[in-house]
């Protein structure tokens, strides 16, 4: 291993939100803390992400959407003193807007549909408010006239992924972690019975490290294959109103998309779900169907001002839930695969794992348990061959 003056207590695998948030987290538990980027920090998905902290609005059915559900609420909770310390730590905001969230019908089979996800969220004790068109329109004036049916989330809210970037890269150089940029990591290294030791770059470098947490996202299977991580491709759009603030106030989530306010006249407009690989190019049909889907909800669209189109990639596991937590090889830790919930999960997926790499939190410990049950990287090692055997190199 390294000297003492150049250990590496725990060594990060990517640098979007989730792997600067756990480095944050860790540094402040006094851990010496490294972060491998394959390109520039925070200009991946997380920055291309819209911000949405909406477990009320992403709770779906099944066993396992519960199970994640209640995670996701946990996390949410968590957000504003999570903000608030970061805002402190880096002297800047992260943008944070409690402003609540509408869920909209345009028409009679999308009213049909929003009775039963209302129907869905009631059972499971969720905060949702049913609105006729006519309270959805005092709620939010710009909505169409044509709007069958609405529900109000007043708990589901949203940040500025690119102001929390900024923020966590700041607050990380001032609690001593090491970013290491265009650094882009080939492989796991192992060394006999202590487990991973390090990672190998691509350039052929070995960078030591006491514990590896892979954070790498989309990209987590180029670095090992065991957790199979997919990317899952998302167009967004970045629109300005020219007459400024005002038109929306709060998040508005409709079939095929949704709008997600800045509160300064500037608008995020997303997202498709496509399963296209590691293709990035937004396409005119995704953003065709995204502006019509739209404009059936919020007809005065049509005066903004594009300034952006994109795609990011979202990393999906085979059943959307993430992996948070130890794989079976020593020195392996797992944070990826957070889908769309990467933004909302941060705070919850940091303090965990940092606690447990620090030592001052145990896997046996309740606030740990629910996670790990829920977010196991190992529930995969059956049907894609045992953990930690993929991507791989024994030293010396």
């Amino acid at each position: 291993m390294a000297d003492r003056a150049e250990r590496i207590e725990v060594l990060i695998v990517g640098a979007g939100v989730i792997g600067m948030s756990i480095a944050w987290r860790a540094a402040q538990r006094g851990l010496a803390v490294t972060v491998l980027e394959r390109g520039d920090a925070g200009c991946g998905t997380s920055r291309v992400a819209a911000g949405m902290l909406a477990p009320v609005s992403e709770a779906e059915f099944g066993t396992a959407a519960r199970r994640l559900l209640e995670l996701n609420r946990r996390s949410a909770a968590m957000w504003p003193t999570f903000a608030a310390e970061l805002e402190s730590a880096a002297d800047t905001a992260v943008g944070l807007l409690r402003s609540g969230t509408l869920l909209v019908a345009g028409d009679e089979d999308e009213a049909a549909a929003l009775e039963r996800e209302r129907e869905l969220r009631e059972s499971l004790g969720l905060a949702v408010v049913r609105l006729r068109p006519s309270q959805a329109r005092e709620l939010e004036p710009a909505l169409a006239p044509t709007v069958r049916l609405a529900l109000e989330a007043p708990e589901d809210h949203s940040v500025d992924p690119r102001l929390v970037l900024a923020a966590l890269r700041r607050a990380c150089a001032q609690a001593g972690v090491k970013l290491r940029e265009h650094a882009g990591v080939a492989g796991l290294q192992l060394e006999g019975s202590h487990g991973v030791v390090g990672v190998r770059l691509e350039s052929g470098e070995l960078v030591e490290g006491e514990r590896v947490v892979l954070a790498a996202g989309s990209w987590t299977a180029s670095v090992n294959g065991a957790v199979p991580v997919r990317p899952v491709k998302g167009q967004i759009m970045r629109l300005r109103d020219p007459a400024g603030p005002g038109l929306l106030g709060r998040v508005l989530r409709f079939p095929g998309g949704y709008i997600v306010p800045r509160g300064d006249g500037r608008y995020v407009l997303g997202g498709t779900v496509e399963e296209r690989g590691f293709e990035l190019a937004p396409t005119a049909g995704g953003i065709y169907e995204l502006l019509r889907d739209a404009h059936e909800i919020v007809p005065g669209i049509s005066e903004w001002q594009i300034e952006e189109l994109e795609a990011g990639l979202r990393p999906g596991t085979p059943d959307n839930s993430p992996a948070i937590g130890p794989g079976d090889v020593e020195g392996l830790w797992w944070a990826t695969g957070h889908y769309r919930s990467g933004i909302l999960l941060a705070p919850l997926t940091a303090d965990v794992l940092s606690g447990l790499l620090s030592g001052e939190l145990k896997t046996s410990d309740r606030e740990a348990q629910e996670l790990l049950r829920t977010c196991d990287p190992q529930r995969f090692s059956s049907s894609g061959g045992p953990p930690g055997a993929r991507s791989m190199e024994a030293v010396g």
